[in-house]
């Protein structure tokens, strides 16, 4: 049976396709992806000191969830990818962050992906190609996601007066 998946693509080094967003072009065309959103270019997360390009793409596919991430896995070590610091600089970054499926918890992987609603870098891109996916652990939109944390974000920080 089809699945449709949502897929988190990242890069900040150049590769064979050549810079992150040739690398982000090639990834989608790699991975099959039906829609994507634009490719965005935000701040470097953790130590790394370079920019990324960023954007969602939606994929249909027959996988089942762990499946289809060991293919994730083989196109990002394709593309040059090699396991090593955390944060630090990667030609490409695959991650399901969510399928039709729902709600899919396996050693190793967790559907839609833990760290969904706490990544501007992610959910910018994801109200970009669907707004109005919803989150099945929440039961939040992607675009109430993403309002919920640019808005946490931007409120001062107020202290109490007593």
């Amino acid at each position: 049976m089809t699945q449709s998946y949502l897929i988190a693509l990242g890069s900040n080094r150049p590769g064979r396709h050549g810079g992150p967003r040739a690398e982000i072009r090639a990834a989608l065309a790699a991975i099959g992806a039906t829609r994507a959103s634009p490719i965005m270019t935000t701040a470097p997360l953790g130590p790394s000191n370079r920019a990324y390009a960023n954007a969602v793409a939606r994929i249909e596919d027959e996988a089942d969830p762990p499946a289809l991430l060991a293919r994730l896995k083989a196109i990002e070590y394709d593309f040059g990818r090699r396991r090593g610091r955390r944060w630090g600089a990667r030609v490409i970054d695959l991650d399901i962050i969510a399928w039709s499926g729902g709600i899919w918890r396996s050693p190793g992987l967790t559907v839609p992906h833990r760290a969904l609603r706490e990544r501007d870098f992610v959910l910018t891109p994801l109200v970009a190609l669907a707004a109005d996916w919803r989150d099945p652990v929440t039961g939040l939109s992607a675009r109430q996601l993403h309002a919920r944390l640019t808005r946490r974000r931007a409120l001062p920080n107020r202290q109490k007066r007593w």
